[in-house]
């Protein structure tokens, strides 16, 4: 039987077994997606290590498919201990980080070199974002590529710009909601868990996800085209409650960042693979639409000025985190 530790720990899910000096400690992690998409495979693969290299001194417990908390409850679930440990969308702190929506400014991250400079351990862009984060009580322990933004639909393809006039779409961030403004449509965000049923019911006429989201969550049963966008770069984070982290040892803590630098190292190689198979696997089902360097260019120049108001409106930081993105190769 457990009980909760006493004193700052309290509420907090870190767990021991009564009465026993060396009981094992119970991280519990909360996840929007499903266990058989790659950032659920992830999480299995940190969990695998972590008991390993533990030796059963660390329990990880996950809860995919927004069992516990869906996307959008996982920042404040987290920060207030309601739940030791999430995967949840970057995206999802721009509430309280507006710069966090660096890597929905359009076409900023649209080759895989760049997402990599600018995810890489330690590098400007990241290290000032999970900075950021650590004040909201969360400490980010590694970060899950998730891969590029695509547009899919149902009754009518998207290939230029005003294909998507007067279109209700599915977006998950405010400068994603920019984006589809800027073409003369109108955003509606929801969390990944209700694109389904959206699409199925036709509360919107497009959504806007990763790639890898449709085999995985079979929205091809709901829409019937997908265009190739790559316009934004969608990158999902794990952190931990920070009064957690501080209540492990040493050594307990040692093993969670190793674990998660190997899984998130191996995610980031398997990545361009990842993105490959879902293609291959949407052909299978719906029309895909691969834009030409010239129709590309087209939705370049029409959300253009999205870029300018993302500046304005994600202060200093952003301001800065543009400098250095666009100083990437």
């Amino acid at each position: 039987m457990r009980k909760w530790m006493l004193g700052g720990l309290i509420g907090l899910g870190l767990a021991v077994a009564s009465g026993a000096a060396d009981a094992a400690t119970v991280l519990r992690v909360t996840s929007q997606m499903p266990a058989k998409h790659h950032v659920g495979q992830n999480l299995l693969a940190f969990k695998e290590i972590v008991e390993r290299e533990s030796k059963g001194d660390i329990k990880v417990e996950i809860y995919p498919a927004s069992q516990l908390y869906k996307d959008a409850e996982t920042p404040q679930a987290v920060s207030t201990g309601a739940v030791d440990m999430g995967s949840v969308s970057l995206a999802q702190f721009a509430g309280t980080i507006p710069a966090v929506d660096v890597f929905y400014v359009p076409f900023l991250f649209d080759s895989n070199e760049r997402v990599r400079a600018a995810t890489a351990p330690g590098s400007p862009i990241r290290s000032a974002l999970d900075a950021a984060i650590l004040e909201t009580g969360s400490r980010v322990l590694w970060w899950q590529a998730f891969g590029g933004s695509i547009l899919i639909t149902k009754g009518f393809e998207v290939r230029n710009p005003d294909d998507l006039k007067g279109k209700k779409v599915r977006v998950f961030g405010k400068t994603l909601g920019r984006f589809i403004e800027a073409v003369g449509g109108a955003p509606t965000m929801l969390s990944g868990s209700e694109q389904f049923i959206a699409y199925q019911r036709g509360t919107v006429d497009a959504g806007m996800t990763g790639i890898t989201t449709v085999p995985a969550r079979k929205l091809y049963q709901v829409t019937d085209t997908m265009t190739v966008t790559n316009n934004a770069d969608v990158e999902f984070i794990v952190i931990v409650n920070e009064k957690v982290w501080q209540g492990l040892t040493d050594q307990q803590r040692a093993i969670v960042t190793a674990a998660g630098r190997t899984v998130e190292a191996d995610l980031r190689n398997k990545m361009e693979q990842l993105e490959a198979d879902a293609l291959v696997e949407t052909k299978k089902h719906m029309k895909v639409i691969e834009l030409t360097p010239a129709e590309r260019a087209k939705w370049r120049a029409a959300t253009e000025p999205v870029i300018a108001e993302f500046k304005q409106w994600a202060g200093p930081l952003g301001a800065k985190l543009i400098t250095e993105a666009q100083a990437l190769k």
